[in-house]
């Protein structure tokens, strides 16, 4: 076997990521000052101009820099150091220019000693501006001429001497008594290979590998290709790296299958490779695996040279990247995803790299053992790692705790993790910049975190990591970076909904270590922490993340500068929390969980004039300064877990604001004056409304997203104008861009007004649910002719044949919940083929459903997800069997009236129609009699009542 090398990152190469992320914002920002008025002063417009294009070409070295192997020397590590503390500083200049000379030109027309005062201010703030464009456009002139004078250019492409070992090459040589884990995927990857599947079975046939790094893909290909190999006529096993010399590779591949090497064959083209190779195969049952595919290009020039020959032949490849796995696969093909090792498997292996047998380990190290073992989350690299670390180590409590809480830190600078870290940064390495910033910037989260998939694009936005062009949404492509990350395996899905998309994330503990270092390294986060206590830097903080929950009484140094930090990330509550009138330019505000923190924590945010995200997430916080209206630049306000009922008044006049978030507070006064409101919720809506509040919601025409908490008894006469204002609104809002509407209420609060006053139909409507105790007589005349709705919870009470046939030709739908007390059914309805042909997820709650629901052949095609009702007595088969894509089902068995018998024959009917099933769907069954859905009933009763 021939490997291609494949050559690790340089730490300057992972430095240049964030700071090209920083220049392209800078230059983007100078540009457009360039068109200002402002710049009409006296040389100011020559000055940007100049800065402009210096930063541009500088932009361009770091670029090229960043493809460069090997690393650089100290000269050129300082100077990019330098650029980036100088971008950040321009950048920081702009933006506070920007907001000064924006405020004052709002000049008052009433008083001419007023505007007399406010022109003066405006003059001076433009002179102010010259001053520190004259002194930044020296430090930009300083940092050109030193590139000059030390030729940085000339020895930044110096081509390096030294060559890297592969540190994919030990997978390949692993003894078979050493590997754990390793027969079921083995056994399940060579069913797939070698199963009959009648006159298929001498097609060419190629499965791929897909996982993150380190998970073992290539220790598995090795030995599925040693089982196999004696099966085949030729064989070949080629690794590949980011950037493959495509020509040695297929050189490669030819000396392995036809066990020799041609004269010359150096000098040949890719052609006349390509040909040889597929003339050598041509009429031959092969078996290669190609290892480690970074890119669909290098895949596809590969494949020309693999005859598709109908002689059994076998192509296994491994590769990170989900798409570029599903790629290499033809239709009738697969994509095996690979596991982490269970929690048995992983302590066999850890126990068995340290003691040499899987049964020994000392009680007193079995808890630490524990703490190790979740952090390598099933990763065998990150398992045979830290094992071959900790052989080496004395056996004692101290020593191993020592170990456990410096893994993170440890990563960066321990010589025995050099292999880890180097195959981890693989995937780091292989990102567009843009990518390797926002996924830096999920260092900030402490480890085990959800990141919620919205939160971290609105902070993406916020920061200005995400650039539009043509007119593109900000958060559209914020959530294809998301997807892109999870694409790559760089970042684990946690909540997957209904539709396929990924609404939370984690971040793999070593790949947050990995994440850490290189952060610190460039000064992209700093962190205080348990473990990140002594990592502190002096000089300016650019992005702090406080940990309070490993450590309380955690400080920031007065050596650090924090009046130019851009985010400010707070978990727990800790007395010594910074002050915020120290944060002259934050962007981001984020606090969650200070259970103990006060109002007058916040009592200086309105100098927080750049902030563009804040999300309190504090049980304890009931108000907010009325001056939060002055944050004229904020984008995101989160309020979700707060106690906070009522906005300040001020927070009409915030017009940039896209997203605001809430936890029960009244809808505000002049809410209509939020002109770029996208998002909505979750709002109260009660008897104290206004009419001018209600109607101002129809002014938010580019609201797309709208929760309410209903808080109106019923809907009488003297409630009827009321009505008719929301109504009015929410018209208005359905013609133009909603997308989204939730409502939630108290017990026997009434939405019947919506029966059939919506009109015209909300024609861009995906998703409606309802939350309250009420129920609709009958499907909404609004709802049968919504052709993109996708999500639907509902209330109907009674269900009949026409709600399931109305429901059952929605062609959009994707996920249903229907709650009911009872079924107005007088036979079983029969769900046929046409009906919910795009529906994922199903949910039913009844608690009398009559003679049910039967599933005919070809019924709910795409179904996974089922939680559905049946009354025992009412017979034994209702076409479970038929649900052909069903993974997961849940089925409620009503007891009421029904012999014991009849409850058991029932259930082992559904347990026998699940064994059916191709996917043998995980199986819940839960009986309910009387008094537990009165229980059930009357908790449910006392959620809406409480809400």
């Amino acid at each position: 076997m021939v490997f291609r090398i494949a050559k690790p990152m340089s730490i300057f190469q992972q430095m240049v990521s964030a700071l090209t992320g920083v220049m392209t914002s800078v230059i983007s920002k100078l540009t457009a000052l360039l068109g200002q008025e402002y710049t009409k002063l006296t040389g100011v417009q020559r000055e940007v101009n100049f800065m402009k294009d210096e930063l541009s070409s500088m932009n361009a070295l770091l670029q090229r820099l960043a493809e460069v192997d090997g690393d650089l020397d100290v000269q050129m590590k300082e100077w990019r150091r330098q650029v980036q503390e100088m971008s950040y500083d321009i950048e920081d200049c702009i933006d506070d220019f920007m907001h000064r000379a924006g405020h004052n030109s709002t000049v008052d027309s009433a008083g001419l000693v007023h505007r007399v005062i406010q022109q003066l201010k405006a003059l001076r703030v433009r002179h102010q501006i010259a001053s520190q464009i004259q002194n930044l456009k020296a430090r930009v002139e300083d940092a050109s001429k030193r590139r000059m004078r030390y030729k940085l250019d000339e020895r930044a492409f110096q081509s390096s001497t030294t060559t890297a070992i592969d540190p994919r090459l030990p997978s390949l040589y692993v003894e078979p008594d050493g590997l754990v884990g390793i027969d079921q995927p083995r056994d399940e990857l060579i069913g797939l290979l070698m199963e009959e599947e009648g006159a298929s079975v001498q097609q060419l046939k190629v499965i791929s590998i897909v996982g993150p790094g380190g998970l073992g893909k290539t220790t598995l290909a090795n030995e599925v290709y040693h089982t196999l190999e004696d099966q085949f006529q030729c064989r070949a096993f080629v690794s590949l790296s980011q950037q493959p010399d495509v020509k040695k590779i297929l050189r490669n591949i030819f000396s392995q299958v036809s066990l020799q090497e041609l004269f010359n064959m150096e000098m040949w083209d890719e052609e006349k490779l390509i040909n040889t190779i597929r003339e050598f195969l041509k009429n031959k049952r092969y078996f290669i695996v190609i290892d480690d595919v970074w890119s669909t290009q290098a895949w596809k020039t590969i494949k020309c040279a693999l005859y598709m020959n109908n002689c059994g032949s076998r192509i296994i490849t491994t590769t990170r990247i989900i798409s570029i796995a599903k790629s290499c696969c033809s239709h009738h093909d697969h994509v095996y995803e690979i596991i982490p090792l269970s929690a048995d498997d992983s302590k066999c292996l850890f126990f068995k790299r340290i003691f040499g047998s899987e049964d020994i380990c000392p009680p007193q190290l079995e808890e630490v053992s524990n703490e190790i073992l979740e952090k390598c989350s099933g990763l065998p690299l990150a398992i045979v790692t830290i094992a071959s670390l900790l052989a080496n180590k004395a056996s004692t409590k101290e020593e191993w705790d020592r170990i456990c809480n410096s893994i993170g830190s440890t990563l960066e600078k321990d010589p025995d993790l050099e292999e880890m870290r180097r195959i981890l940064s693989l995937s780091y390495d292989d990102l567009p910049h843009h990518l390797k910033t926002c996924l830096l910037y999920l260092s900030i989260f402490p480890e085990d975190y959800e990141i919620e998939r919205d939160q971290i694009v609105k902070r993406w936005i916020a920061e200005g990591f995400i650039n539009t062009e043509g007119g593109q949404d900000l958060e559209e492509i914020g959530a294809s970076y998301f997807n892109d990350l999870i694409n790559r395996s760089m970042i684990q899905p946690m909540q997957i909904k209904y539709d396929g998309r990924v609404a939370s994330c984690r971040v793999h503990d070593m790949i947050l270590d990995l994440l850490i270092s290189k952060s610190i390294e460039e000064n992209f986060v700093t962190f205080m922490s348990g473990k990140c206590q002594r990592l502190f830097l002096q000089g300016k903080a650019r992005r702090l993340s406080l940990n309070y929950y490993s450590e309380e009484q955690a400080m920031v140094p007065t050596t650090m500068i924090i009046s130019h930090c851009r985010s400010l990330s707070i978990f727990g509550y800790s007395e010594h929390m910074p002050r915020l009138s120290k944060f002259r330019v934050l962007r981001v505000l984020d606090i969650e969980n200070g259970e103990e923190m006060e109002h007058k924590y916040f009592e200086h945010i309105r100098r927080l004039l750049h902030l563009k995200y804040l999300r309190l997430h504090l049980r304890s916080i009931v108000t907010l300064p009325e001056q939060l209206g002055e944050l004229q630049h904020l984008r995101t306000l989160d309020l979700g877990e707060t106690k906070i009922t009522k906005f300040p008044k001020s927070i009409v006049q915030l017009q940039n604001l896209t997203c605001l978030r809430a936890s029960n507070m009244e809808l505000p006064e002049n809410i209509g004056n939020l002109h770029d409101l996208q998002e909505l919720c979750e709002i109260k809506i009660n008897q104290n409304c206004s009419a001018s509040s209600l109607l101002g919601l129809g002014s938010l025409t580019k609201l797309r997203i709208l929760g309410v908490r209903w808080c109106i008894v019923k809907t009488d006469t003297d409630s009827r104008a009321f009505i008719d204002n929301l109504l009015s609104s929410l018209r208005k809002l359905g013609r133009l861009n909603l997308r989204s509407l939730c409502i939630q209420g108290y017990y026997g609060y009434s939405i019947d007004f919506l029966l059939d006053s919506w009109f015209p139909t909300p024609h861009l409507l995906q998703k409606f649910q309802m939350s309250l105790n009420y129920y609709f007589p009958r499907i909404p005349v609004w709802i049968a002719p919504l052709g993109r709705l996708t999500n639907l919870k509902i209330n109907v009470d009674p269900v009949d044949e026409k709600t399931w046939e109305i429901l059952g030709n929605l062609p959009s739908l994707m996920f249903l919940f229907v709650t009911s007390k009872a079924a107005a059914l007088k036979e079983r309805f029969v769900v046929s083929s046409s009906m919910f042909i795009c529906l994922k997820e199903f949910h039913f709650t009844c608690w009398n459903t009559g003679p049910g629901m039967m599933f005919e052949a070809g019924a709910m095609p795409i179904l996974e997800k089922m939680r559905v009702p049946f009354n025992a007595g009412s017979g034994l088969n209702f076409g479970i069997q038929q649900l052909s894509s069903l993974r997961h089902l849940v089925v409620e068995i009503i007891c009421s009236g029904a012999t014991v018998q009849e409850v058991d024959a029932l259930e082992e009917s559904i347990r026998s129609a699940a064994d059916l099933l191709p996917n043998r769907p995980t199986l819940e069954v839960r009986t309910w009699d009387e008094e537990n859905m009165a229980e059930e009933e009357s908790m449910t009763e006392e959620i809406h009542t409480r809400g």
